[in-house]
């Protein structure tokens, strides 16, 4: 678990979300799952409006910027989260949109 503390796109104070997480060639990968339901996260919506947030690991805490993986990338991220953790392909099942692969980079 990371923990992503990210500044709300409305309120302006920091909120702090733990996610799963994937380590891809020095960057971190989190999931925008929110367990299948069929909104976004909030947390995702307040990082895509931010573009940047704090992530902390064990007692590291490192700023990263945030895009959302695309194309084959997307798709190769995914494919290694389903097969760590079947929980993600259920999700995936569950709801009509498109779940966010973002990669946090320093």
């Amino acid at each position: 678990m990371l923990l992503l503390t990210i500044r709300g796109r409305k309120s302006g104070h920091a909120r702090t979300v733990a996610l799963n997480y994937l380590e891809d060639a020095g960057r971190y990968v989190v999931f925008a799952s929110h367990a299948g339901e069929d909104r976004e996260p909030p947390w995702l919506l307040n990082l895509r409006e931010a573009g940047e947030a704090d992530m902390q690991i064990g007692s590291q805490h490192t700023p990263v910027r945030a895009r959302e993986a695309e194309g084959a990338e997307r798709e190769r991220l995914w494919a290694a989260v389903k097969a760590r953790d079947d929980a993600y392909a259920v999700y995936e099942t569950r709801t009509k949109r498109r779940i966010a692969v973002v990669v946090l980079e320093t």
